[in-house]
């Protein structure tokens, strides 16, 4: 199965551009997502409709002319209300909230490159009976480099101790001011995003979103099992500037390979990469619905990174 996870980029507060160029950072983002009612993927008849909602907070400052400490905080609500009564013991309405902190140091290594190191410490919860399950711990490490005003590249790698076991996902960054008009920026196979500029203030384009999250159930009717959420999401954006560095865009879109898995709280894996899983021998406990058309309507703040 295709796996992506979600990771922040680095940001600093800076000066106010009117358009998204390179060089200018999403530093606050507020957004709600809808899918269309989908039908389940066997056994039952009905449909299941999901919400849910991706915010996020960046900040950093300088310990040192060349040292910058970066603070990234992303908060996830997902909420799926089935059209069927479920069988005992299986999560119904699926609640789930997210919150995640990236922290830690960025580098400037020479005049070009810049070496990045964070914790990422989690909360993955229905946020019922709350324990240490609730708790995960990760990192990511990443080196960039400017090969030119116009475009820098890097690689790197991102890792966290899922309820179902460790899993590593490499990451490969890029940031491309193409021409005036199209600018390219990405951490695959996390994000993606292809900005073509219509008029000024305004963009359009491809948004790529790729999800792997797994959150502890704490509800009493299914203590100790866990949700495993896997998403895909392809969308057309655009983008426009309302006043000032504030924006709102809206995206339609397609999941693929979307699901929210139930699995009892024992059953892991031995280590999972992107497309593979090492020792995979789980078996859900519910049955998932459809992909489908997605929704999502954003309001952004976003502004310079000043060099």
């Amino acid at each position: 199965m295709k796996r992506s996870l979600i990771a922040g980029i680095v940001l600093l507060l800076g000066m106010a551009l009117q358009a998204q160029d390179m060089g200018t950072k999403d530093i606050l983002s507020l957004s709600f997502r809808y899918g269309l009612p989908g039908e389940y993927k066997e056994v039952y008849t009905g449909e299941a409709t999901e919400i849910g909602m991706l915010n996020s907070l960046t900040a950093g400052f300088k310990l040192a002319p060349r040292t910058m400490f970066a603070i990234n905080v992303n908060h996830f609500y997902f909420n799926v209300k089935d059209g069927v009564d479920m069988p005992q013991g299986i999560a119904s309405p699926i609640i789930l909230n997210g919150i995640i902190l990236r922290t830690g140091i960025v580098q400037q290594v020479g005049d070009a490159g810049k070496l990045q190191l964070l914790i990422a410490p989690r909360l993955m919860s229905d946020f019922k009976n709350m324990d240490g399950n609730s708790f995960q711990l990760g990192a990511v490490v990443s080196y960039e480099k400017a090969s030119s005003r116009d475009f820098s590249w890097g690689v790197g790698g991102m890792y966290n101790q899922e309820l179902y076991g460790p899993y590593f996902v490499p990451l490969f960054l890029i940031n491309w001011q193409v021409s005036e008009r199209w600018f390219i920026e990405g951490m695959l196979p996390v994000t993606a995003k292809v900005h073509f500029r219509a008029t000024e203030g305004l963009d359009v384009g491809f948004n790529h979103f790729g999800l792997t999250t797994s959150y502890a159930l704490g509800h009493e009717d299914y203590a100790g099992d866990y949700i495993e959420r896997f998403s895909v999401d392809l969308s057309l954006f655009a983008r426009q500037r309302l006043f000032g560095n504030f924006y709102v865009e809206g995206m339609v879109g397609r999941t693929f390979g979307r699901g929210y898995k139930q699995y009892a709280g024992d059953q892991k894996i031995d280590f999972g990469i992107p497309l593979i899983n090492f020792g995979d021998d789980r078996v859900a406990k519910n049955v998932t619905f459809k992909d489908g058309m997605i929704f999502t309507l954003k309001l952004i703040f976003n502004m310079n990174v000043p060099e």
